[in-house]
Parts: structure tokens; sequence; C-alpha cells
């Protein structure tokens, strides 16, 4: 009895050490924005059924690039204090487990995707997967302090594989939303990088804190974030949505602003953390905005009228 308790355990934690290989906060904003994508290319009552399956396969995929970027990035993570705890990192997995866990979560996205969706969005979300676990990871993390804004392009995809799942074609409309996360990548990784930049310099990453200093990496977060800020807007401009949306487009845009100016001139690791986690509930919130305006709209159009 006890024997057969202590298998159960040792499985049970097997099991939480793959899925922690998923990196599971990444990739829950990952179908979030691919959802949006979803929701915002059906102007009626969208078809759930596809929504759940092209869901399913866009996270088996998104979860397969975080367990091989985690395969890649081992001996880094071992000198990161960050992600010195993966189990990869801890060699609780093996390089072969993990990227056969990696293989088969890709191999079943990819077949829900292209079997119960469309070729194009199994193609389209393979693509990404090569983009950050092999482009990102493998090739421009290690040799460019720019890595994460030519890398970012495969992480802004999201929207434009739900968009492609609903329709089987990626419009302009999607390409905007793709825009959007694409200028908000730097910003939201290097108020990372900056708090955590001897984590990065012992691993022996060039991300710009270490190659260019603090300064001119702080500069960079404010120019982008409002470059980012002016993005945010064309939508409402564009006729995509609604006053709603425009208002939490202003809103939310301004205080990261506001984050992104105090970071340049009165810099604290507690003030790049703040800024940090703000750039996340940044991108969550305006992405909920898109959906509440996009069904709320039309119906207070309908009461006006």
């Amino acid at each position: 009895m006890a024997q057969g308790l202590a298998v159960a355990a040792r499985s049970a934690s097997r099991w939480q050490q793959f899925y922690v290989l998923t990196k599971p906060r990444v990739v829950q904003l990952i179908v979030f924005c691919a959802l949006i994508g979803m929701l915002l290319a059906q102007p009626g009552s969208p078809d759930w059924g596809r929504v759940v399956v092209a869901a399913l396969g866009i996270w088996l995929v998104a979860s397969a690039a975080a367990a091989f970027n985690c395969l890649v990035e081992q001996h880094i993570d071992r000198r990161m204090a960050r992600t010195a705890w993966r189990p990869t990192a801890r060699g609780e997995l093996t390089s072969a487990q993990t990227l056969a866990f990696s293989s088969a979560l890709c191999a079943a996205g990819s077949a829900v995707l292209w079997l119960w969706v469309n070729p194009l969005t199994m193609w389209l979300t393979f693509a990404t997967f090569v983009g950050y676990a092999v482009v990102y990871t493998v090739v421009l993390k290690p040799m460019t302090p720019q890595n994460i804004v030519i890398g970012g392009a495969s992480g802004a995809m999201p929207p434009a594989l739900g968009w492609a799942a609903m329709t089987g074609e990626v419009g302009p409309e999607a390409l905007l939303l793709v825009l959007i996360i694409f200028l908000w990548t730097p910003p939201h990784f290097w108020a990372l990088a900056l708090y955590r930049t001897e984590d990065y310099r012992r691993a022996g990453l060039p991300m710009l804190p270490v190659t260019h200093g603090s300064e001119f990496t702080r500069l960079q977060v404010l120019l982008y974030t409002l470059v980012l800020f002016a993005a945010t807007l064309l939508p409402f401009v564009l006729g995509m949505s609604g006053p709603l949306y425009l208002a939490a487009a202003v809103l939310l845009g301004g205080w990261f602003v506001w984050l992104a100016w105090r970071l340049w001139r009165h810099y604290s690791d507690a003030l790049a953390r703040r800024t940090f986690r703000f750039s996340i509930w940044h991108l969550s919130l305006l992405f909920a905005a898109f959906l509440v305006d996009h069904y709320l709209d039309p119906w207070l159009i309908a009461i006006a009228a």
C-alpha cells in the first residue's frame, strides 16, 4: 500500500514537472490573445466548437515551444535566479524526456489544427513555434541585444492565428492586433531585464541593459511605449473599435507611458518590477476591452436607434 502511494506521488510530481515546462502563465496570455482574434473575426455569435478546438491546438503548440525553450536554455537557466528552479535546469527531467514531451505536444496540436480547424492555422502556428523555439531561442537571443525586437514577431502572432482559425485568412485587422503586441513586447521584456540585469550578465546573454546600460534601455522602454500608445489608438481611428475601447486604450496607455517616464527619470528595481507587472495587465485589459467593445458597441447603437 505504502509503495503504491509512493509511486503515485512520484508520478504526480513528474507530471507537475512537465506542466512547469509549458510556462503556463505565458501560454495563458498567448491563448487569450488568440481567442480575442477568433472572436473579433466574427461579427455575430462565434462557432464555439471551432473556438474551443482552435484554442486547444494553439495551446498545445505554444506549450511545446515553451518546453523546447527550456530544453535549449537549461544550461543558461541554471545560472539565473529567475529560472534555476525549472525541472530541466535542476536535472529533474532529461533532455530526451523534454524533447519527447515537446515533440508530442507539437505533433498533437498540429494534428488538431490541421484536421479540425484549417491548414493555414496549422502552418502559421507551426511557423510561430519555429520562430520562437529556434530562431529566437537558438539564434537571436545569444547573438544580439535586439533579440526581443526581432524575435517578438513570432510572439505577436496569436491574434493572427485566431483570426485565421475562424476565417481561413489573415485580414488587416488581425495584422493590426499583431502590430500592437509586437510593439508591446520590447518595453515588457526590457522592464524585466532592467531588474534582472545581473542574471542575464551571469548567463552571458546580450540583453540590452547588459550591452548598452540601464539609462539607454530605459530610454528605449519610454520610446517604445510612446509608439505603442499611438498604435493602440489605430483600431478606433480605422473604425475597428468604438468609444469603449478608445477609453481603455487611453487610460491603460497613458498609465504605461507614465510608468515608463518615471522609470527613465527615477529608476529603481521596484519601479522596473512594477512596470513589468503592469505591462501584462496592460495587454490583457486592452484586449479584453477589444472584446467587450466588439459585442457591446452594436448593442448600444441599437438602443440609441
